[in-house]
């Protein structure tokens, strides 16, 4: 069972419906009774990082998370701010992340060239082989919508990179935790090839 995590940060809508067009079963729940019988987790969002860490401890849902992800080895897929809370920390604000990740994340210095958020299509570089994102095509693009990126200290944990006036780690994997900066819900046939792939992971 697929458990989308529901801790009121925007998103979640889009995500359970690109799960209903490609056919995969998922439910949407704030439970940590729910999250407990889960499968597969992902944690999407859009919003402040301590305004997330902050729901998740409120509901209850940390230590599930802390265990179903640290001692039970569950998949988990990290969307946006998602990732972003897989960290230890942000600049956005003071709240501790969930640790899982060593990284922190930064916020892009505005130019006269680049707007922030960072807004729109772009590529992704892979710097390592993982099933949910073995082959994309040359021409593939993924939806970004984002003004903090995450640093990560360890490259190991690097998945892929994108330019936005500096290199950025647009995904990260580690074990059995996924990390992806690019929202897949709405990238179109690149971000249902992710989602079931997803799906299908183990």
């Amino acid at each position: 069972m697929i458990v989308v995590i529901d801790y009121h940060m925007g998103n979640l809508g889009s995500v359970m419906n690109m799960f209903r067009h490609i056919g995969v079963e998922a439910v949407l729940s704030s439970d940590p009774k729910v999250i407990q019988q889960a499968s597969k987790l992902i944690l999407p969002g859009v919003g402040a990082f301590d305004t997330g860490m902050q729901n998740l401890h409120s509901l209850g849902i940390v230590p599930v998370l802390h265990d179903k992800v640290l001692n039970e080895g569950t998949p988990i897929l990290g969307v946006c701010l998602g990732m972003q809370l897989f960290g230890k920390a942000s600049e956005e604000g003071s709240a501790e992340g969930l640790g899982w990740i060593d990284a922190v994340s930064r916020r892009f210095t505005p130019t006269a060239r680049l707007r922030v958020p960072h807004m729109g299509w772009n590529t992704l570089t892979l710097c390592k082989s993982h099933p949910l994102l073995d082959t994309p095509p040359p021409r593939a693009r993924f939806y970004f919508v984002h003004s903090y990126y995450v640093q990560v200290h360890d490259p190991s944990d690097v998945l892929a990179i994108t330019e936005y006036g500096i290199p950025f780690v647009s995904a990260l994997a580690k074990k059995n935790i996924i990390g992806m900066q690019f929202h897949p819900e709405k990238s179109l046939k690149w971000g249902m090839d992710v989602l079931r792939k997803f799906a299908a992971y183990a």
